[in-house]
């Protein structure tokens, strides 16, 4: 029996170095609820840049909600921007009753990122929810 092999050659093109994006300036969306922190940075159009949570940083149950956890939160998140795309300015935008509103945008600040403006986002019921019906006598 006469074995036959066949060998496939493929060849593979060098592969282009992807050019590094630069975003000077940003935007950073803080989402503060009681049981979380979630940092959003995105370019001025609002395509996602970076992002982090308290939860993702290792916090478990109530402390994700504490002001530590947003800033330490707040730290990766701008640190990871600062160094893939190297992020100088920002306008904050923030949303939500929790503990880390303020600490989040302290932490912005100390981590060398230059605050232009602070706008706070949260929704506000316009109506209020539907009461409950009329109870019958």
């Amino acid at each position: 029996m006469a074995e036959t092999t066949t060998t496939t050659t493929t060849t593979s093109s060098p592969k282009k170095k992807k050019a590094k994006r630069t975003v000077a300036a940003g935007q950073v969306h803080v989402q503060a609820s009681f049981n979380n922190t979630i940092i959003t940075v995105t370019d001025p159009a609002g395509a996602t840049l970076t992002t982090a949570s308290a939860g993702a940083c290792g916090f478990r149950g109530s402390k994700k909600g504490t002001a530590y956890a947003a800033q330490v939160a707040a730290e990766k998140a701008i640190n990871a921007a600062k160094q893939q795309y190297n992020l100088s300015k920002a306008d904050v935008f923030v949303k939500g009753v929790g503990l880390g509103r303020e600490s989040a945008v302290r932490a912005l600040a100390s981590a060398g990122v230059a605050v232009e403006s602070i706008k706070d986002v949260t929704g506000v019921p316009h109506g209020g929810c539907r009461p409950r019906k009329a109870r019958r006598v």
